[in-house]
Formats: structure tokens, sequence, C-alpha cells
């Protein structure tokens, strides 16, 4: 017996499943399969209208016929028309309902760490197209020092998403990495795993997914891919804006800045970090240790890093950085704005442990959205803001006087480790609101106050 006539046994047996939305569909799709092979006909007046016990079910006499005729007729149409609508609403219908897409389509705009896409412009929802790619990227985190971190499109963090509330994101994910699958994990996603079961993707292969964007907000995305800690520590994470429909306040400029924490193994021809001695001046050792050292990496050679599973259980990373590595909001790569100039920044915090407490050495936050919230009204004036790991935060300054300002993570010693960036603010003074009666000292070679 095929499968056509089993189910259509079952049908005369359990009509009621027909309207089942677990197997109704498989019931036509069987149905149909068995009328492309013209089995149709036969199949069903042989194994189904010969099974059923018609003057049982009418409870008739054998003598009336007439009645008894008009009664199949009448049940033979029924299940007739039963058995075509459902083949008809197959017709019209899938096993999976698709999405409805907005008519306009367009392309993200990506950008890399600390540069962050333009504010959106459109007042209509579209389907955004965004392209990630997984892979290997071995990287300087310090001179003398080298990481294999894992990526997103070759960068850590990622690149930066910008869409708009009730876009539709479709999510084009392939990778290159040999020796394990990636997938991605937006926080901004409402649906199993933030869309991680439907991106994974090994070498060689991709995957398609569609998600909208349902509520406004700066969340943060990593790969979940097993051990998921693993993927983040590496460097597997980025953040996507979903702008609110009324839009951001306008600014002169926006940054993308991400705290990370690297779990290495101490190689051993690294110097091991002493404390200085009574008196001893800690900044005049500073390059040298462990951490910082220009020297370590001169007397060392290149030494590429390895990654410590145990020291992130142990919650002891060798660095805490701003963007991928030690220094790249520093000299040249540093932030730049003008006095008079409105300052965004867009701060996330991968983790994989540890909280944040932004800062910035010099100015105080004018608006903070909270833990990314661009729904309720920001905070004001506000010094350092928390920002849990796998979380983020908006913070908003104006400049009014000229100089270098220092993003830190408060929780100061982090700064020996890498937490540490300079925003570098040209213009006139303003001695209405800075002034002194003598010249300003810096410390050479200090973090805090170059």
């Amino acid at each position: 017996m095929n499968r056509f006539q089993e189910m259509i046994n079952m049908i005369c047996r359990e009509p009621y499943r027909l309207f089942f939305p677990l197997g109704v569909w498989r019931a036509w799709l069987v149905l149909a399969r068995g009328l492309c092979r013209r089995l149709f006909i036969k199949t069903l007046f042989s194994h189904f209208f010969l099974e059923m016990n018609f003057s049982r079910c009418m409870n008739m006499s054998n003598n009336d016929s007439v009645v008894r005729k008009r009664g199949i007729d009448m049940r033979r149409i029924l299940w007739i028309g039963i058995i075509f609508a459902g083949i008809t609403m197959l017709a019209f219908a899938d096993e999976k309902q698709a999405m409805k897409f907005p008519k306009l389509r367009e392309k993200a705009v990506l950008t890399f760490a600390p540069e962050v896409p333009p504010p959106m412009t459109r007042k209509q929802p579209a389907l955004v197209e965004v392209n990630l790619y997984s892979g290997r990227n071995v990287v300087e985190i310090k001179p003398g020092m080298k990481y294999e971190y894992w990526t997103f499109n070759e960068h850590v963090p990622g690149p930066f998403i910008r869409v708009r509330e009730g876009d539709t994101i479709e999510v084009h994910h392939t990778s290159s990495d040999p020796n394990m699958p990636h997938n991605i994990d937006l926080h901004a996603v409402t649906g199993p795993g933030g869309g991680a079961p439907v991106t994974t993707a090994i070498k060689g292969e991709g995957s398609i997914a569609w998600f909208k964007m349902l509520e406004p907000g700066l969340y943060v995305y990593h790969c979940a891919a097993p051990p998921v800690m693993d993927h983040i520590a590496n460097g597997m994470f980025g953040l996507i804006l979903v702008e609110p429909k009324k839009g951001l306040p306008k600014v002169d400029h926006e940054y993308y800045v991400m705290q990370h924490e690297v779990y290495a193994s101490k190689p051993a021809a690294v110097k091991t970090e002493t404390a200085p001695a009574v008196g001893q001046d800690h900044m005049a050792e500073e390059k040298k240790d462990d951490t910082w050292g220009e020297e370590a990496g001169e007397d060392a050679g290149p030494v590429t890093l390895q990654f410590s599973h145990q020291n992130g259980l142990d919650e002891q990373p060798m660095f805490v950085l701003f963007n991928e590595k030690f220094g790249v909001l520093m000299k040249e790569g540093a932030l730049k704005a003008k006095v008079g100039d409105k300052v965004r920044v867009y701060f996330g915090n991968a983790g994989p442990n540890h909280i944040s407490s932004f800062h910035i050495i010099g100015t105080i936050f004018k608006n903070v959205y909270r833990e990314g919230d661009l729904i309720s009204s920001p905070a004001r004036s506000v010094q350092t803001t928390l920002v849990p790991a796998g979380g983020s935060t908006v913070v908003d300054i104006d400049l009014s006087v000229p100089g270098t300002f220092t993003l830190v993570d408060h929780a100061i010693f982090r700064i020996e480790k890498g937490a540490v960036g300079y925003l570098q603010v040209e213009g006139r003074p303003n001695y209405d609101i800075y002034a002194s009666d003598h010249d300003p000292v810096f410390c050479s070679g200090c973090l805090v106050h170059p």
C-alpha cells in the first residue's frame, strides 16, 4: 500500500485530521502527488468510497434504494468538495508563510570603528541587505604581540549596522573559517537565538535570513556558535543601531567604540610586570611592563598569543581594549572634533565578563541613553555610566573648550590593560569656563592626561 492510499484510509477513518494545522498540509501534499500521478480517481473510488459503510451511517433499510442513492451522492459531493478545497488552498499557500517585505530595497552601508554610517533620511521602511562574513585575522594587538582574532568582515569589532525601526533586514552570512561554523545572534532580533539558528554558516557555504526590526535601540550582535563565550572573547561582535522612526537629535560627529576583553596565555618570552619600588615613578616603568611596554616587544621579538579558555573562566583578561588593539584611539587614531561641536558616541561592551564604567575625562554627558534605550527620555548631566557585558549606551557631549579628553573604563586599572582612548578637540580657549594663572603641566608617558 503506497503513501497516497494510506492517507486516503486515514482520512476515511479519522476525517477530523484534515482540519489539524500540523497535519493538514502534509495531507494535501500527498493528495496532490497522487493527482499528478493520475491515480486520484482510481484510488479514491477503490479505497475511499468502497470502505465507507454508507448504509450503516445513514441507518437505511436495504429496500430504500432511492433515498440511499441520494445520500451516497450527497456524501460523495461533500467529500470531493473537501478534497478539492484543500488542494485549492495548497495551490495558494506554502507550508511556511512568506514574510511581507517592504517595497523599497537597499543595501546597508557598513562602517568600521570608529566610523558610523550616516543618519537615516528616508521616512518609510525598507528591506535592507546586510552582508556579513566570518573568518580569521591576525592582528598586532600591541607592539611585538600578535593575536588571531575571529572576525566579522575582517575587523574587531564587526561592522556598524544602521537601520530604521520597521525595516526588515536581509542577512547574508558566509564563512571562510575552515575550523568551525559561525552564526549571528543579533540582540535586535525578536525570535529564537536572535537569529543564530538560521544564520549558521560553514566554509564555502552561506545562509540568508530575514528579520523585522520591531524595537528601536542600540544593540549588540555576536557569534553564538558553541562555545559561545570563546567566539565572543575572540572578537566576533559588533553593534546594530535601529533608529526610531522620528530619528535622533542631530549632532556634528558620531563615533563607534566597543570595549572587549582578550584572554590569552602569557608567553614566556614577555617580561613579567614588577611593582615599582617605593618612591619610584610608576609612569616611567609603564612602558616596560608586560602590557604596555615597547621594550618587551623589542626584546622578545614578535610573539603570537594563544587564547586561554581557562583565563576566561577565571575572568582574568590580559587586555581590556577599545576597538581591537591598544592605542588605536591615540595619536593619529584619536577621535576628532572642534570647540562648539556636539559629539555622540555609540559605545558597546562585548565583555564577555566585565561591566564597563564608561567615562570621558573632562566632560559631562549631556544625554545618556542608558542601555541603548532610544525610546525613553535620556538621562542628563551624567559623569559615568555603567554598560553591562552584552550591552550598550549612547552618550552625547557638548564641547566648550579645546584639549584632549580621555575615554576610559573608570575601573581605572583597566587603563593599563588598554581601555583608554582620546578625543582631541581643536579651537580657541574659553576662559569663561576653564582658566588658570599658569600653564598646564602634562606628565610624560601618562595615559590619563597626555
